[in-house]
């Protein structure tokens, strides 16, 4: 796929627009007022909250490091506020003059008395004034409003209820996000590589609640300033930890345990100082022995998962608000099912990054350097065992520029990863690369307000040197405000990514999921077109609406299309080997990976309600996935046309220490490939010397069509009690009684082929918590 000469341009132009306002803006005197919001109580940072200049119209929401920018604001005498639903309303008095870049630090007292509504929204002020198309922000507080299984809340619980997501299985299951594999999904943890999120029981992923500070999800159609994957990204920020004493959380129940505890290494003398804090989380799994005596009834030998996380964290915050975080991770998995495989995985990795606030500039400086590693294996009873290594660093810086409500971003960026892996093929042939890759990339964006439109343009220039390879990137995303509670918006951009997996889509059940990086033995031809390319590509448009009803009802609605100009995927239909005797066979049948097409299209609704203490979100997602190889069109198996979420949380009790939530979860069946017949399998490996009549063969497969049959609807149900009860001054107790598929729902997993065995999904799975906070 030849680069059009245009995008190169565009970018070109996007550069030289954004240089030429940045330096008229620079001639420009006023006066500046930035600094960062924080707890009384623990000195955590307050994301998107208001800050603004009291009786005028300069104004500001934090971000996710509680940072807040008020630029071009003419001299004078000013009152700064900050307001939000959680905590007290902020005031004090400012004096800013000419030329003056004032630094202020804020900090905010929790609200002792939850009010019903305010009229003031850091929420809907960043709907109005930032594209934010298909990008959900999660915060702890709504983790929470999931029900919990085992009594501690997950991401990948709340993950599954999000609009376009689609969610394979409770065993060994993937996320699949508007047509995207979980191989196109980035995962970045403070800035740092995650090649796995999940555990192999889908219930739990890696990362512990308790010291998420924000995650941001984008479905589709992210900015520059992300590369390397053509479908989706997923970043998540944690906590600093305490910064006034020393504090901690224990829990366990019938499925983990685990042991959060943080604190000040350095306490601030008086309030703006700097400080030294750090957080330390730990949890584990125990459910391969507990399930032998809790839920015998699934299997008597009990369910075969077990895993241990481990995360820490230290911060250093100067006075002014420029920070030095370093963090290590390690996350290990086991699935070991008797007699038949033995599944396992281990990332683990360190790192660090930075915030730096100049003296005397608007610009806001931030980066990172992180290395990760991943290593799977696989061994089954066929002998033939499957392993695969992904490690490497990433490291980049940003510029952020603030102009009054506008925003000039610009960053580099450079990763390194080494892949290698080996697996064998249906043929039973060894299949192994070993491979250095690396990448250097840059971007630049530029938000503006003009009017009631916001204007996002960007683009991204990604080269892949291993290739020898450049991608030129546009991006762009526009808003407009129709009125102050109706908004209509759009993005669009083209993505490439070098990275992919090992196993094809076209596998319902494997645990095994490794990574390579772009294989040179790609065919030279696709459906008589010439491959010019070894990278994987997509195109992204999407176009909504949102809409806040004034009874705290909001609304959205989003339509997307992906179109997967070019994809990489395992050959399935390989007869002979790719060596020089067989160059006369077609390369279809000789190529290891094969090129393929696809086009992913849906409308996805959402509609949340949330007023005092009740919450309500209900969610439907309309697909369709479809891809071309050589020789036909299919469906992959993750194809699910209509998918149903309906959550709801209740606060309730004289004090308000009881808490249900509730999921039902509807999805219409996904494709899968029927049985036609057996035969006699042989390979025919010992060439001319085999004596097919004596010879003893293996059971062979004949294959309907590729995923022309549907399973059936899936469908389950999961609640949650929560009671909360105040022990001393900072210590609360949480007990909690939960159970994954009330109503018993036999939703299917997969059947064995050969035995017609049918294996289900998880059935009914009570489950008892508690949690001590101190």
């Amino acid at each position: 796929m030849k680069q059009h000469f245009s995008l190169p341009l565009f970018c070109s132009g996007i550069l030289f627009t954004l240089i030429l306002v940045s330096f008229q803006t620079a001639a420009q005197q006023s006066a500046n007022v930035r600094g960062f919001v924080y707890t009384e109580e623990t000195g955590e940072a307050v994301l998107f909250t208001n800050v603004y200049l009291k009786g005028t119209t300069y104004g500001a929401a934090t971000d996710v490091n509680g940072f807040y920018s008020i630029t071009k604001v003419p001299p004078g005498k000013y009152t700064l506020t900050v307001t939000s639903v959680e905590f007290d309303t902020l005031e004090t008095d400012i004096e800013l003059r000419s030329g003056e870049i004032a630094t202020r630090k804020l900090y905010v007292k929790k609200r002792v008395v939850q009010i019903g509504t305010i009229d003031i929204s850091a929420e809907k002020q960043e709907r109005q004034t930032e594209v934010k198309v298909s990008v959900n922000s999660i915060t702890p507080r709504e983790l929470k409003q999931v029900p919990t299984i085992g009594g501690d809340p997950d991401l990948v619980q709340y993950l599954q209820v999000l609009p376009g997501v689609v969610f394979s299985g409770d065993q060994g299951g993937q996320l699949y996000i508007r047509g995207g594999t979980p191989v196109q999904n980035k995962v970045l943890l403070d800035g740092m590589v995650i090649y796995n999120p999940f555990h192999s029981i889908g219930l739990f992923s890696v990362f512990d609640t308790d010291i998420i500070r924000n995650a941001d999800v984008y479905a589709g159609g992210f900015g520059a300033e992300y590369g390397g994957r053509i479908s989706s990204v997923m970043d998540i920020k944690t906590r600093d930890g305490n910064k006034k004493r020393l504090a901690g959380k224990l829990s366990a129940n019938t499925f983990t345990s685990k042991l959060m505890f943080e604190g000040p290494l350095k306490k601030p003398k008086k309030q703006g100082d700097g400080d030294i804090s750090f957080i330390l989380s730990a949890k584990t799994s125990y459910l391969d022995r507990s399930s032998k005596e809790l839920y015998s009834y699934i299997d008597e030998n009990g369910l075969p998962y077990s895993f241990n996380d481990f995360y820490g964290k230290i911060v250093t915050n100067n006075a002014n608000g420029s920070r030095l975080n370093v963090f290590g991770f390690s996350f290990d998995d086991k699935a070991i099912y008797e007699d038949i495989s033995e599944y396992k995985w281990k990332s683990s990795g360190f790192g660090s990054s930075f915030v730096i606030v100049p003296g005397q500039s608007t610009v806001l400086i931030d980066g990172n350097f992180a290395f990760s590693q991943y290593k799977i294996t696989l061994t089954e009873a066929d002998n033939r065992p499957r392993s695969s290594l992904v490690n490497g660093f990433n490291l980049g810086m940003n510029f952020t520029y603030f102009i009054n409500q506008d925003q000039i971003k610009y960053g580099i960026e450079a990763l390194g990863f080494k892949t290698d892996y080996e697996f064998y093929n249906f043929l039973g042939t060894k299949v192994e690369q070993e491979e250095n890759t690396t990448e250097l990339g840059s971007y630049i964006t530029f938000r503006k307000l003009a009017g009631k439109f916001v204007i996002e343009p960007g683009c991204r220039f990604h080269y892949y040197a291993s290739l020898s390879e450049l991608s030129t990137e546009p991006r762009i995303g526009v808003k407009y405000n129709i009125t102050d509670n109706i908004r209509l918006k759009a993005a669009g951009g083209i993505y490439a990514q070098n990275l992919l997996s090992t196993v094809s889509d076209r596998d319902v059940v494997n645990l095994f999921y490794g990574f390579l990086s772009g294989p040179s033995t790609l065919p030279k031809t696709f459906r008589g077109d010439e491959v010019t390319s070894r990278l994987q590509k997509a195109n992204h448009l999407i176009g909504g609406i949102e809409y806040d009803f004034p009874i705290n009802l909001t609304l959205n609605v989003e339509a997307y299309i992906k179109n997967f100009t070019q994809l990489t995927n395992v050959n399935r239909d390989k007869l002979f080997e790719d060596i020089a005797a067989n160059f006369d066979e077609p390369e279809i049948y000789r190529k290891d990976y094969i090129v393929e097409t696809g086009l992913a299209k849906g409308v996805d609704v959402s509609i949340k309600y949330e007023y005092k203490r009740i919450y309500i979100w209900a969610v439907y997602s309309l697909g369709f996935v479809t891809r071309q190889d050589e020789f036909r069109d299919y469906v992959p198996h993750f194809d699910r046309r209509h998918n149903v979420n309906l959550v709801g949380s209740i606060t309730f009790g004289k004090k308000l220490d009881w808490q249900f939530d509730a999921r039902w979860n509807f999805g219409s069946g996904f494709p899968f490939t029927q049985t036609q017949g057996f035969y006699p399998y042989l390979d025919f490996t010992g060439g001319l010397n085999v004596d097919y009549t004596s010879e003893n063969a293996e059971l062979g497969i004949l294959y309907g069509p590729l995923n022309e049959s549907r399973l059936p609807y899936y469908h389950r149900l999961d609640v949650s009690l929560k009671k909360t009860f105040a022990v001393a001054k900072n210590s609360v107790l949480e007990v909690t009684a939960s159970v994954v598929n009330v109503y018993d729902r036999s939703n299917i997993f997969y059947q064995d082929r050969v035995t017609y065995e049918r294996v289900d999904q998880l059935p009914i799975l009570p489950s008892l918590g508690a949690s001590i906070t101190f």
